[in-house]
């Protein structure tokens, strides 16, 4: 399908306005397709030619103003409309759809647990024609009014409150919605197992597939309240009221994002509703994504981006409330922590990638929708999110949030800008917010921060050197170290507040010996990388973990990470530092995010093969020194038993003590083997090649469940058996496209293994051959798993490198193909230049 342009989009919203949809869905027509009837009225502001959007089965009928169309122009999604005359229109389509099993368009799912059938529409971007006939922007807003015909038994949920049609069996009507964008609107369907209320006079729901009703009733009582909560805080600080007439939150199968933001109707992955025990940062995680899902309510909603270049205004804003919000309002306290050690290593990472781009990139940069959804990555997100961070420390809280209020105030159920939003935050801070949004926002790259630190025995002296372009507003931690040689426990100094300019450096000069530690970005309200002077990474080495805050300890992880990532710290070295240091850290979300950079990155690509098995052998160890200092904990684990326990399975080099864990249904400390952990467990005996096909059968006997399947999936395809390789790479690649997108992930996370190299090698030039092919026959989602979760990561060798390359200059490749491979080599390469400094 073509990717509509920036060109195309302007033109059209120049000579039409669209008035209302009125959408009629028929969910009653079998497996295969349901039945869309749409009529737009919309007014043209001249005569004119324009076209919509109807990706359909089956297209049956078009009528406008009366008149019946040929409906043989109907090429690649788009049906033209010629010959308009100025004034008001009625266009009619009728059409057979076509079900999506890739999570786009209107996903239909039958649980393997219970044989029931579910659905939902994902229509973000480009595919609500693949629901409904559209004139598909995002600056073409109007009401919504959808009746829908489901099953008797079904539930059918929208946009706007719901009910049943009196007297029409399996009929339902949702109420008309204010003006939205098209891809925006939202239905899901089934047999529903729901949870309702209502606060500040506003419906409430929670829904989910029957067969994970009954862990919904448990995750409730917390949903609930948080939903609760961030809603009042968001109250608290919005002057304008929540805009839609009802709040539910659908917990939905084989859903490709964590969540979207759909008015009244939020969808959710529904490995929300947790089945298996979780810690507190999963929790913390989980309400996060609910703060973030609700403030697009207003940004987004409310007020939406008018062309696909500032999907940052909804995004980055999100993100940063997301966090902030359930900070002030909810139990979790620590969410900037998590932000900082895993979402901001998102961001950054991207941000170092030739692929990078502005946060804001300019208009002419977002040509088309193909190219704008490459931009949902980690700096519309992640470094947009710290840069609205170091904007509200720069400008105040007080002035942001008054600019914000006024953005909303000026553009209520319309479209904005970039300028529209800085004008507001202008206006209300009487600051240059337009130069800070040059440097900030329409930059690239990361800035590197540096100290040099002199003293004279009674002054020491501060010089930091600044490579970047943008000025940052931070705080410099000062620590001094009491105690031994070897182990001490760091004492905080007042802290200083500095201010950078953005093409210089820094000095400040202080009374006193020099302190031990001297921490630039303390608290991490910038972003940027730093680098420890000599002295503060001896110190750091030594005294890490005892570090008072744990922010403070997240921004020295970082910035090791950073080191060894530059090639300027061994990886070895930073093996060493989790070894003596993680054991006495406290805070789940630190210990899961260096455990998962030393064994995923550190173990698996930095250090030579021939250390590998060595590696992983000291994280074995890290986990069990771990678990022998943190007590099992029944159900949810607030500490970080639960995260040793995974990378204790997941660092296992022989299958003796994995065995042991299966065969006696209990792990160290006594934690029972639940869903979650049966299935790792199982997953990494098949890749030591520990267990055969009836161990996997018989497992998924006990577990029909789809997270089951999946599990199943993924254990067939990590068995260290040709014959099981093969079949695992026939249902990837076969152009009978069975696997759904979540088994297809799942698949993949099966099959390549470091520990299979021998037997996997012949497969790695059959993935730069096939995948092209794939990822155009399935569709963006598709073409996006397949490169994150398809790509050979094991094989971090040149020859791997120059395959990429080479697949990489297909011109024909899909741009949602192309640009996460292109990622991967970017990793690889950088991989493979650790590896040489060292």
């Amino acid at each position: 399908m073509p990717a509509l342009t920036r060109e195309e989009a302007r033109s059209r919203a120049r000579l039409i306005d669209v008035r209302h949809y009125t959408v009629d869905l028929d969910l009653t027509r079998g497996e295969e397709v349901f039945g869309s009837t749409t009529t737009v009225r919309f007014t043209t502001r001249e005569a004119g030619d324009t076209f919509v959007e109807v990706r359909p089965r089956t297209l049956h009928r078009a009528v406008l103003d009366g008149h019946a169309l040929d409906t043989a122009p109907l090429t690649d999604g788009r049906l033209p409309l010629t010959g308009l005359n100025a004034g008001e229109h009625e266009l009619r389509i009728e059409a057979d759809m076509a079900y999506s099993r890739t999570g786009e368009g209107m996903h239909r799912f039958t649980d393997p647990a219970d044989g029931r059938t579910y659905l939902y529409t994902m229509c973000f971007q480009t595919e609500a024609p693949r629901v409904f006939a559209a004139f598909d922007q995002p600056d073409l807003k109007a009401p919504f009014t959808v009746t829908a015909t489901a099953p008797e038994e079904w539930t059918v949920l929208g946009n706007g409150t719901t009910h049943r049609v009196e007297g029409e069996p399996g009929r339902w009507e949702c109420a008309t919605t204010p003006p939205l964008s098209t891809y925006l609107m939202a239905l899901a369907a089934g047999p529903w197992h729901s949870v309702r209320t209502e606060h500040a006079g506003i419906p409430f729901g929670l829904h989910v597939r029957q067969s994970l009703g009954s862990h919904l009733d448990d995750d409730a009582q917390e949903l609930l309240d948080i939903t609760r909560a961030c809603f009042d805080r968001y109250h608290q600080i919005f002057d304008e009221p929540y805009p839609f007439d009802s709040y539910d939150q659908a917990f939905v199968p084989e859903f490709n994002a964590g969540a979207m933001e759909n008015p009244g109707l939020v969808t959710f992955r529904d490995e929300y509703v947790h089945r298996s025990a979780v810690t507190d940062t999963q929790l913390q995680s989980r309400a996060v994504t609910i703060a973030h899902e609700m403030a697009h309510m207003w940004f987004g909603d409310l007020v939406t981006l008018r062309w696909w270049d500032d999907i940052w205004l909804n995004e980055s804003f999100a993100e940063y409330m997301g966090y902030q919000i359930v900070t002030e309002a909810t139990c979790f306290t620590g969410t900037w922590t998590e932000f900082a050690v895993d979402r901001k290593s998102w961001g950054y990472d991207a941000d170092q990638r030739p692929s990078t781009h502005p946060v804001a990139p300019e208009p002419q940069d977002v040509p088309d929708t193909a190219t704008a959804l490459l931009n949902f990555d980690g700096i519309s997100y992640a470094k947009g999110a710290s840069a609205l961070r170091q904007l509200v420390t720069w400008l105040g809280e007080k002035a942001f949030l008054a600019g914000i209020n006024d953005h909303f105030a000026r553009h209520r159920f319309g479209n904005a800008t970039l300028a529209d939003f800085l004008d507001s935050l202008a206006r209300a801070s009487g600051r240059d917010v337009h130069a800070w949004a040059d440097r900030w926002l329409r930059t690239t790259g990361v800035d590197t921060l540096t100290p040099h630190i002199t003293t004279d025995g009674r002054h020491w002296r501060l010089e930091t050197t600044h490579t970047g372009n943008r000025p940052h507003r931070l705080t410099i931690g000062l620590y001094d170290l009491d105690g031994t040689e070897t182990e001490g426990r760091p004492t905080p100094r007042e802290p200083l507040t500095a201010d950078l300019p953005a093409d210089d450096g820094h000095t400040l000069t202080a009374d006193g010996p020099r302190p031990d530690l001297v921490l630039l970005n303390d608290r991490d309200l910038t972003y940027a990388k730093v680098r420890l002077d000599t002295d503060s990474w001896h110190t750091a080495r030594r005294a890490l973990a005892h570090l008072p805050d744990p922010l403070t300890r997240a921004t020295v992880w970082n910035a090791a990470r950073d080191m060894v990532r530059d090639g300027a710290l061994p990886p070895a070295d930073y093996l060493d530092t989790a070894r003596a240091h993680l054991p006495y850290e406290k805070d789940d979300a630190i210990v899961a995010g260096v455990l998962d950079f030393a064994r995923h990155e550190i173990a698996d690509r930095y250090l030579p093969p021939e250390q590998r098995t060595a590696a992983l052998e000291t994280l074995t160890d890290l986990a069990r020194a771990l678990l022998e200092r943190e007590p099992a904990g029944a159900g949810r684990d607030g500490g970080v038993q639960l995260t040793a326990v995974r990378a204790a399975i997941d660092s296992a080099t022989t299958p003796g003590d994995l065995h042991h864990w299966w065969t006696t249904g209990t792990l160290p400390g006594g934690r029972p083997l639940d869903h979650e952990l049966r299935w790792r467990l199982l997953h990494r005996l098949a890749v030591l090649g520990a267990v055969n096909t009836s161990d996997i059968g018989a497992a998924h006997d006990a577990d029909p469940s789809a997270t089951g399947t999946e599990g199943a999936a993924r254990c067939r395809a990590a068995l260290p058996d040709p014959a099981a390789k093969e079949a695992a790479w026939q249902a990837l690649f076969d152009e009978a496209d069975t696997l759904s997108n979540y088994l297809l992930k799942a698949t993949f996370q099966g099959f390549w293994h470091a520990e299979q190299h021998n037997l996997l090698r012949d497969y790695v030039p059959r993935y730069f051959e096939q995948a092209p092919a794939l990822a155009a026959r399935r569709g963006p989602a598709i073409a996006q798993a397949l490169g994150r979760h398809g790509f050979p990561r094991p094989f971090t060798d040149p020859g791997t490198l120059a395959l990429g390359q080479r697949c990489l200059a297909d011109d024909s490749l899909i741009p949602a193909l192309r640009r996460p491979l292109a990622d991967e080599l970017d990793d690889l390469a950088r991989a493979l230049r650790v590896r040489a400094a060292h």
